[in-house]
This record gives C-alpha cells, structure tokens and sequence, in this order.
C-alpha cells in the first residue's frame, strides 16, 4: 500500500501550501523563484508536440473510416462554438447583474494616473495590435513540419498528425509493423512523462512562490470583487453548466473531477494549462474514451474551446466599461460577445494571452479605453490560476461528450476509471466487459 506523502496530489497540495507561505514572508524570495515553475513547463512542453503526434496517427491510423476523422473533427468545433458563445454570454450577463466594476471609479483614476502600470498595459496593446487574425488560422498550416515540431506548435503538430495518420491508414497492412512502432514509442513517451511528472510538485512551489511574492495578496483588495464574480461565475459553469451537458450523455461530473484531481491541482500550481495536456490525453484515454478522440479533441480545444478564458473576457470587458463610467447598450453588448467568439481563439499559445485578446476587442470596439487593461495588472495572475482549470475541465468534458456521441467510449474502462483502477485498451483482454473488475484492474 502506498504511504499517504508518496501520492502525487498530497504532495502537489503541499507544494503549493508552502509556495503561499514562502510567497508572502519572503516575497523576493519567492518572485525569484520562477525559473522553477518555467522549467517544470518546459519539460512538459518538451513532450507535448511527439506525445500529440503519436497518439493521434495511432488513433486516426486505426480508425477505419476516414469520414469518421472528419465528422469527430466538426463535431468537436461545432461543440467547441456552442461551449464558448455560452460561456461568452453566462459572463456578460452575470457581470451586468452584479456590476462588479461599481465603486472603484476612484481606483479606475488612480491607476490610470500610474505611469508604470500604463507603460505594462501597453506592452500588451502593442502585442494585440500586431496580431492578424486571418494570419492565425492559414498559421495552422507549417512551412516546416520539423519547425513546427521544434516551436511545439500544437495546431501545427495536429494537422500534420491527422493527415499523417490518415496515409497511414491508407496503406493498410503495409502501415502494421510502423503502427506497432508508434504504440511502442508512445509508450516510452508516457513513461517519460511519469518521470517529469515526479517534478510537479517542485513546479507547483516555484508557480505559486513567485506569484504571491511577486504580486502580492494585498493587490486583491481593491478588486476582490471582481475576482469573486469570476470565480463564482466558472464554479456555476462548471458545477451547473457542464455538470448538466455530462448528464445529458449519462455521465456524472464528480467522478470526473475526483480523476483529473492531479491536472486540476498541477494547473493551480503552476498557472499554465499546457502543463496539463500530456496528462489529459492520457486521462481521456483512461476514461473510456478512444485515442483517437482523445488525441483530436484535447489539443485542438486548447485553441478552441477557451471557456474559462471567455468567461473571464466578458466579465472584464464589462466591468471596465462599469469602472470608467461607460454605459454599454445591448447591440454594443451582443457585438462584443461577436468580436470575443472570433478573437478569444486568436491568442492561443501566447503568453500573456488574456491581456492580448482583452486589448485587441477593446480597440476594435473603441468603446472602452485600451488603457483600462492596466487596472486589471494587479489581479489578472490570480484569475489566471481560475481560467486555465476551467479550460483543462471543460476540454475534458468536451472530450467525453465527443467520445459518446461517436459510440467511442468504452463503459468498462471508465466504471474501473472512477473505481480508481484504471486501464489502457490494449491492457484490458478480450472481451473486456466479461471479465471481473478486479481481474483486469491496474493502478
């Protein structure tokens, strides 16, 4: 039996306990920690792009059908579409009824007046500016399959994993002996990961040292309430919104939730959703769904289905127009949720991302001043913490929403997934469901 302080989420919570007190007694201390958190997400990103790879040639390869691959694909951004709008609207909406922006007009003046946080906030317009959107998605297509391999540019590595995976189910029989290649391969993958993972929770320490020491707890208190609009906002979307769509497919959220509890807590820690991914495909697959499912849906939505960060841009945007006294009517409103559909997609994968969308739909509205942003400087990394968990949940749902709708979900995994006992496909022998639990259980 395992000793309590050798399980991963002990130990992860602990790292992040510590990351707090360290953080506020020594914030100097804890700001120079940084460069542990970046490593830790540089290991994981260094697995991201082969592990993506892998998986989806072996799913697509072993599909069968390729109208399949292509009707799970517009399944996935049709979800994908519905999720976000939703999301963009539940935020809007919540934010007009609770108006979290009314009372800090004085707070909206003074930092307005702060030459340094204004000078930040346009560090991050200039980056908004310079982003072309129709450049993003004819980017999804690589000059250089070994570049995109090299910059672990996901939506790159996707397409040419799909269409990698789709000669290869072409070829047949002749693809077998490299099929069994890429299995062995992608296990050899996951064991590297199960080492780096060992990592976590030095990663989780220096992530949440360094965001306290940096900013500061006393930081929240002028805008404490915003931050407690948007994390009851993702709490209701997660326990309400997505809890009912799992039910509609006769799945339950808890048990969900109790499964990716590790990505959940690594993403606390570390602020960054992408330390997720390698996990998630993995967990997905664990869960009953197919790899190839798995592999299209999780790296694809972490482009397209940002429900945290959408709920967190819509709540923002109207809560500057609140502070700076700027009414918005309804048309203004709807087209806002219009513009964030299209530009929430746009800064995927860059860093400072919800900063970058914010200013790029405050300039094409020019409504709200783009200067505004800087009021949000202060607070925006504790948000970040609650937007990134709510996209690694809600691409999870995603995945499994997928996965049943496509009749590629396996009920016998996932009842001895959320027993605690799970399984590979290729670990459970055949057939599956005639065999006791316990005899082809692993942990």
């Amino acid at each position: 039996m395992k000793r309590w302080y050798s399980n991963l989420t002990v130990q992860v919570l602990t790292a992040i306990a510590l990351g707090v007190v360290v953080g506020a007694l020594f914030p100097k201390f804890g700001a120079a920690l940084k460069p542990i958190a970046d490593t830790f997400i540089s290991l994981i990103k260094m697995l991201i792009a082969p592990i993506i790879f892998l998986t989806v040639v072996i799913g697509i390869a072993g599909m069968g059908s390729m109208k399949k691959v292509g009707r799970v694909g517009g399944k996935a951004l049709l979800y994908f579409e519905i999720v976000t709008t939703l999301a963009l609207a539940i935020g809007i909406g919540v934010a007009n009824l609770t108006q979290p922006g009314a009372g800090v007009q004085a707070t909206a003046q003074a930092v307005l007046q702060d030459s340094k946080k204004v000078e930040e906030a346009a560090k991050f317009t200039e980056k908004a500016g310079e982003m072309n959107w129709v450049e993003f998605f004819t980017h999804i297509v690589p000059d250089n399959v070994v570049g995109a391999f090299a910059k672990g540019d996901i939506l790159q590595v996707l397409l040419f994993s799909v269409l990698f995976g789709l000669a290869l189910n072409r070829m047949g029989k002749l693809g077998e002996p490299l099929m069994r290649t890429f299995d062995r391969l992608s296990h050899a993958m996951f064991g590297v990961l199960a080492m780096v993972m060992k990592l976590a929770p030095l990663g989780a320490f220096g992530g949440m040292a360094f965001t306290i020491g940096k900013y500061g707890i006393s930081t929240l208190l002028p805008l404490a309430k915003l931050m407690l609009v948007v994390y009851a906002t993702m709490f209701l979307f997660i326990f309400v919104g997505l809890n009912l769509v799992l039910r509609y497919y006769g799945l339950r959220l808890g048990p969900y939730l109790r499964f990716i509890k590790e990505e959940i807590l690594l993403v606390l820690g570390t602020s960054s959703s992408e330390s997720a991914l390698p996990r998630m495909i993995d967990k997905m697959e664990r869960l009953g769904c197919s790899r190839s499912v798995a592999g299209l849906v999780i790296p694809t939505g972490y482009s397209f289905n940002l429900d945290g960060t959408s709920i967190y841009l819509s709540i923002s945007v109207i809560f500057l127009a609140q502070a700076f006294n700027i009414p918005l009517s309804l048309t203004q409103q709807l087209t806002l949720i219009a513009i964030l559909v299209v530009t929430s997609k746009g800064a995927a994968g860059v860093t400072g991302s919800g900063f970058i969308v914010l200013a790029s739909t405050l300039a094409a509205t020019k409504v709200i001043p783009v200067e505004s942003v800087a009021l949000l400087l202060g607070v925006d990394r504790f948000m970040s913490e609650a937007r990134a968990i709510t996209n690694v949940i809600g691409n999870g749902v995603a995945t499994l929403v997928i996965a049943k709708s496509e009749g590629e979900f396996d009920e016998a995994r996932y009842q001895l997934a959320i027993q605690g006992r799970s399984v590979l496909q290729n670990e459970l022998p055949e057939p599956a469901s005639e065999l006791p639990l316990v005899e082809v259980a692993r942990h």
